[in-house]
This record gives C-alpha cells, structure tokens and sequence, in this order.
C-alpha cells in the first residue's frame, strides 16, 4: 500500500532514497510511462509504443522493458543496463501534489513522497535534506523531473489528440520465439503508421512539427529496433534458466 503525504523537511529530515537499480525496489516492471521531451533520449535504448489508456480513451506513450508482468530486462548485473532512466521511473517514490484550488497549478504545487516505498530508509541512500533544512541537490534534481513531467502530461494530451486525429496509430503484436519452439505474444499496444506518417500533407505535418510532435513520431518508429535487442536479452535468460 502506498502512503502519500507532502515532504516536510522537518518530519522528514533524516529521511534518505535508495537510489540503485533493482527488483526488490520495484524496478520490476514491464513498462513505463514516458513523455516526447524524452523521446530522443529514449530511443536509444528503449522501444516506444503507445496503450490505450481505459478511463479517457486517449493513448499514452510507454517505454518497453520486457514482456510479460514483472519482467524488466534491463536489470542486468549490478543494475540498470541503459544510458537513460525514464523521468517517471527516476522519481520514485517522489509524486507531485496540488495543494488548494484555483487555475495556477505551479503555484500550487507541492512535493509528495511514498513513505512505504522500500527507497525509503533512514540508514542508506541520498539525503533529500541539509542539517539545518535546506534541499540537498539531489532533491532539487527531483523538483526538476516531477516539473517536467507535470509539463509531459500536459504534452503527451496534445500528442495522442493528434496522432488520433491524423489516424497516426495502429495496433501492434509481436511475437517472440524462446526455447524448444515456445512462443511468446506481447499485444495490446500500438505504434505510429509510418505509411500514413509519410503520406500527411503539409498542412498536418506542419501542425506536429510546430509542437514538436514530428521530431517525437519519428523517433518513436526509431525506437522500435530496440525491440531485437530485448528479445535478444530475453532468449539468453531462458537459455541461462533452462527453460
């Protein structure tokens, strides 16, 4: 169970984060929200697909970590084996909050904390706090992610309202093969036509591209090479496990 209030940095001052990488600190995830300002560094490492998301209907960006619940193949020896850490996976167990009403939402914003996480601890990991109550750099790194990522959901609402309206997605399904002619199906997803991407008028390509989304699209269908590199990652496994 999760157990959100505001950080407080007298409550909370001796408060650390474990900042490793691994499962036992809920790293062992499938999938991740993502947003387009990172799509370029994303695309790197990561396959970038889209899912439906049941309660608006609208679609939202992940990246890619595995294929099936639970499965991260990213985690790989001491860590996390990628150049870049998704902004949303990053801020654990940090969460932005609104405090009272009216339209400013950056005056309103207040830093949240998840004191059940298990990076949470007292004995081990990066202060969030000065001796005398002052934010420590590493927490104003996190004050940064959770703006921009405050800014992403904003942004990943006007890109999925035009990949929509420019009928830019399309369902996708892979198939991954394993041992002994044992298959795996991932679906549920969907990717960017890039038929349909390079057949848009000027006047459509122009709309994306004045909001930066072009640069996203295009990088989001680069993204999907890395998917050989996860299966690649994903036979070895089931080599090394037996299976």
């Amino acid at each position: 169970m999760a157990r959100h209030v505001v950080l407080d940095n007298v409550a909370h001052k001796n408060l650390k984060i474990i900042t490793r990488r691994a499962a036992e600190l809920g790293d062992n995830v499938a999938a991740a929200g993502v947003f387009p300002v990172e799509f370029r560094a994303l695309q790197a490492d990561y396959p970038i697909v889209f899912r439906k998301l049941s309660e608006t209907g609208a679609y939202e960006p992940v990246s890619v970590f595995g294929f099936e619940p639970g499965e991260n193949l990213f985690l790989r020896g001491a860590g996390w084996d990628a150049s870049y850490l998704p902004m949303s996976v990053e801020r654990q167990p940090f969460l932005i909050g609104l405090e009272g009403e009216g339209p400013d939402a950056d005056e309103r914003m207040s830093v949240h904390i998840d004191l059940d996480s298990k990076r949470v601890s007292e004995r081990e990991g990066e202060p969030i706090f000065l001796e005398f109550g002052g934010m420590t750099p590493y927490l104003d790194h996190i004050r940064s992610v959770l703006r921009a990522i405050h800014e992403g959901h904003a942004a990943n609402r006007a890109f999925s309202g035009l990949l929509v309206e420019y009928d830019l997605l399309e369902p996708f399904a892979l198939d991954v093969e394993l041992k002994n002619d044992v298959w795996r199906r991932m679906e549920g997803f969907h990717t960017i036509s890039e038929e349909t991407l390079g057949a848009l008028d000027g006047d459509a390509l122009e709309a994306l591209h004045r909001r930066g989304f072009l640069e996203a699209a295009y990088m989001a269908l680069a993204s999907l090479s890395n998917f050989r590199k996860l299966i690649r990652w994903k036979q070895e496994g089931e080599k090394r496990s037996g299976l």
